[in-house]
């Protein structure tokens, strides 16, 4: 046990243990094997971490920085995880199992986020309102709401990390992060680097341990004021409710079953690149992967057999090596309810066109993999095409014509993105006005950017991450009214 790595939590800007001393272990999803030891937090570390932060952000030098000072601690902190962005990778993929050729694209791009937002924190202006009450004058603030518990997924720590992190502290709030108990390395050695950035202790804390027992205190702590939860939809409707029990403010990022629709004018190759991105890449452990793939009946038996014949060569194995495209499941309960999904698409009646088993290939060695899955034979109606599966598992439906697309394609109870493949401009648009998704890509896919705003309708979440949206979720509004009349009128009538 002396290789394992043992992590201790950040509150009030010291390492610290968990109060009861417990402590869980941390797989390598591709070994099989526990690699590091984190601590079981409890309420008691949510109380201390809640206090750090509300004191922080009442007290001390944090609430005394200008909006601009802000912005600048929020440069240096991405200036550090661009320095540092290669051993995160390499620790998030012992983690969460996600290929290093993919985690260290994105350590890559996570600077951005604080860079754009260190940017915009000192931009975020109020207005003169022309009122209409004489000698009157009316203008708006916007303020920070104050502390933010923000609970982050397994597959992709640090970036969704940064998505709530970086619009939170350019607003001025204040934070205590919890990661997903199955990936907490990353957030804790992720840690270290808000001290050398020169944030005040107590600005950002984090505490790990697992969802119901430091997860829930934290959600329902009365001095919390806004979650901000990525998760599974069930998990989140739960923090949905604590959150209105309390009237705190909650942004939610949930689960998708999103529509990738193929149409006979596109450029068939980059289409079927499309859709083995949209559900293959990251082992499809990702929200926005494009489980349902709609392909028009005229190219339908073309396009499924191109798709096979390329997803056949996908290269599993190690997720430590460049040229690995699936790696791991990255936990063992998510790994055994995809091969609970596969069965209930073969009893639904589905045909398996690939895959359909976990891979017992020799450079899997004893990780939980599951071979690339596609599916024919599939009608809306099945479990396959309603349900989350979260992994790399693939349900082809053919449709008509844009109509039958359309109503295909938002007949889920998600909405948080689609996937449109066509050279027409106008079916471009038509598509874009009516899917009901939060993001709609047309000749792509899994393009995300610290730009452009992220989020979902329906049960696939509430509010919006990312671009100037994302900075007003952390953020409420004050009007202030001053009267500048010589003589107060009759005191028993409204202004």
């Amino acid at each position: 046990m002396s290789d394992i790595q043992k992590y201790k939590m950040l509150i009030d800007g010291k390492r610290v243990d968990a109060s009861g001393g417990e402590t869980f272990e941390s797989m390598n999803p591709f070994t099989g094997k526990t690699w590091a030891v984190m601590p079981r937090g409890t309420r008691e570390d949510a109380d201390r971490a809640v206090a750090a932060a509300k004191k922080a952000f009442t007290s001390g030098e944090w609430p005394k920085l200008t909006a601009t000072q802000r912005g600048h601690l929020l440069r240096k902190l991405g200036d550090l995880v661009a320095e540092h962005a290669e051993s995160l990778a390499a620790t998030e993929v012992r983690d969460n199992g996600k290929l290093l050729a993919e985690m260290g694209m994105q350590l890559k791009y996570v600077p951005q986020w604080y860079y754009y937002f260190g940017g915009l924190a000192d931009k975020i202006e109020g207005a003169v309102t022309p009122i209409d009450k004489p000698e009157h004058f009316h203008y708006t603030r916007h303020e920070p709401l104050g502390v933010v518990a923000a609970i982050t997924p397994w597959n992709s720590p640090l970036l969704l990390a940064a998505w709530k992190l970086a619009p939170a502290l350019a607003a001025g709030n204040t934070i205590v992060l919890k990661p997903s108990e199955f990936t907490s390395a990353s957030s804790l050695e992720y840690a270290a680097l808000f001290e050398k950035a020169g944030f005040p202790p107590g600005v950002i804390n984090v505490v790990t341990g697992y969802g119901h027992e430091i997860g829930a205190a934290l959600t329902e702590h009365p001095d919390v004021d806004k979650i901000t939860f990525t998760g599974g939809p069930e998990t989140g409707k739960r923090v949905y409710a604590t959150g209105a029990s309390q009237l705190k403010r909650v942004s939610l990022e949930l689960g998708g079953k999103s529509p990738n629709i193929v149409f006979d004018d596109c450029d068939m190759d980059n289409a079927v690149k499309g859709a083995i991105s949209g559900i293959f890449a990251a082992t499809g452990q990702t929200c926005i992967a494009g489980s349902r793939l709609l392909v028009q009946e005229s190219i339908h038996d073309e396009f499924v057999e191109k798709l096979v014949t390329m997803a056949r060569t996908a290269k599993m194995g190690d997720p430590m090596l460049m040229d690995t495209q699936v790696g791991p499941v990255t936990t063992v309960p998510q790994y055994e309810k995809i091969l609970s999904y596969i069965d209930i698409a073969k009893g639904e009646g589905a045909e398996v066109r690939l895959g359909g088993a976990k891979a017992t290939r020799a450079e899997c060695g004893n990780g939980y993999f599951v071979e690339p899955t596609v599916f024919t034979g599939v009608n809306n109606a099945m479990r396959i095409a309603q349900e989350e599966v979260f992994g790399p598992v693939l349900s082809v439906i053919p449709f008509k014509d844009e109509e039958e697309a359309i109503q295909i394609g938002n007949d889920v109870v998600y909405g948080l993105a689609a996937g449109v493949w066509t050279q027409s401009i106008r079916r471009s648009f038509i598509m874009a006005e009516k899917l009901r998704a939060g993001s709609v890509w047309v000749n792509t896919y899994r393009a995300v950017s610290y730009m452009a705003p992220f989020g979902g309708y329906k049960q696939s979440g509430v509010g919006r991450e990312n671009g100037q949206d994302a900075i007003l979720e952390y953020m409420q509004t004050k009007s202030v009214w001053m009267s500048y009349a010589t003589e107060t009128a009759n005191p028993f009538i409204m202004r």
